[in-house]
């Protein structure tokens, strides 16, 4: 009989260890799809470029200027972000946007995309006025894949899997929104994701 009930505890605690979430598990440490390039929900366009969803990206071609920026605040996070530009495009993915009312490298970091950049060092891959880029991988024609790690104070950027931005430090901005930047060409995301960490 004790034999029995030790049994029975036993797999009642591995029963209830197999439901309890891991550390993986927690909410906030999954990944999260922010931008799937089938709507805009989630996002506000602020200036006049002119986003569309369209053949499963969310693109812009035309206007002076303007953003996507997220709902969500993010501090600590992971972004990947798959994108096309044209040669010609001025783009980015801004971090830790403090004022979504006026993005720009004095309220967040801007981590460029921008291969025609009249200073390369701070061209596709670079965080503008933080980190430079040398050599500065080339994005424009071809569908990419950026990912951002924002810990504390310390930055990292790889473009298409080449580090870009190794762990450099900056404390100016700790967290605020995200913003998809258009300036010129043609800009296309068709996903965005997000992990806190």
């Amino acid at each position: 009989m004790e034999r029995r009930v030790a049994l029975g505890l036993g797999l009642s605690a591995a029963f209830a260890a197999a439901l309890a979430p891991s550390a993986f598990a927690r909410p906030g440490r999954r990944w999260k799809i922010i931008l799937d390039g089938h709507s805009l929900d989630g996002w506000t366009p602020i200036g006049d470029a002119n986003w569309a969803v369209k053949d499963g990206a969310v693109q812009a071609d035309a206007g002076k200027g303007g953003f996507l920026v997220s709902r969500d605040t993010y501090g600590d996070v992971r972004i990947e972000a798959e994108f096309w530009v044209s040669d010609d495009a001025n783009s980015g993915i801004f971090i830790r946007c403090t004022n979504p009312a006026r993005i720009g490298v004095d309220t967040a970091y801007e981590v460029n995309i921008f291969d025609r950049r009249p200073d390369p060092t701070y061209g596709t891959g670079a965080i503008v006025n933080v980190a430079k880029v040398s050599p500065m991988p080339k994005a424009g024609g071809r569908w990419n894949r950026m990912e951002i790690t924002a810990r504390g104070d310390r930055f990292s950027v790889a473009v298409n899997g080449v580090r870009t931005v190794d762990n450099v430090a900056d404390a100016a901005h700790a967290h605020g929104r995200i913003a998809l930047q258009y300036g010129a060409g043609v800009v296309k995301f068709r996903k965005v994701r997000v992990r806190e960490i």
